[in-house]
């Protein structure tokens, strides 16, 4: 058995606040880990910690970029037992997408908080590669087809192992 891991995160920056004032939840954001550590964080966001503006797909890390600049950064990090097949369709699939031009879809992102869908080829918001990645590793996950961070808590299997501060994380 392989191990990914999901992280929630609410970083404070005016964005997630817009995103967390309307829908009420706790977490804003979701990222997607192949290891424990942390070190191989993928998600859509901010590709430049000073410039909300620039989004797409971005390698995350604990002590650099968005979450260093926003060091006060809540978070529940999520550990999920999966074969060894559906784990390296995801590290295909999150290598595929690194390698061909993605943007982000910030449409879909305000869609999503009316529960509508709008899908644009090649860009994701958070949640929504995070969903599809897990659809390409034929995860059941119980997901709804508009997805939001807060979503990502109901998933079957899914075993807390940390709530606190990101940077705390070890």
């Amino acid at each position: 058995m392989e191990k990914i891991y999901i992280i929630l995160t609410h970083t404070g920056t005016n964005l997630s606040k817009l995103i967390k004032n309307y829908t009420k939840d706790e977490f804003s954001h979701v990222s997607i880990a192949l290891d424990r550590e942390l070190k191989q964080m993928y998600s859509f966001g901010r590709l430049h910690p000073y410039n909300p503006i620039w989004a797409g797909f971005v390698h995350e890390y604990i002590d650099d970029g968005t979450f260093k600049r926003f060091y006060l950064t809540k978070t529940r990090v999520y550990e999920l037992s999966i074969t060894k097949e559906q784990y390296d369709v995801i590290k295909n699939t999150i290598q595929q997408i690194e390698k061909e031009n993605y943007t982000f879809n910030i449409l879909g992102l305000f869609a999503a908080g009316f529960r509508k869908k709008i899908k644009w080829k090649k860009a994701f918001y958070c949640a929504e590669f995070v969903k599809y990645v897990l659809d390409e590793a034929r995860i059941q996950n119980n997901l709804p087809e508009v997805v939001k961070p807060e979503d990502f808590k109901q998933m079957k299997d899914l075993k807390e192992i940390y709530k606190g501060y990101l940077k705390e994380y070890k």
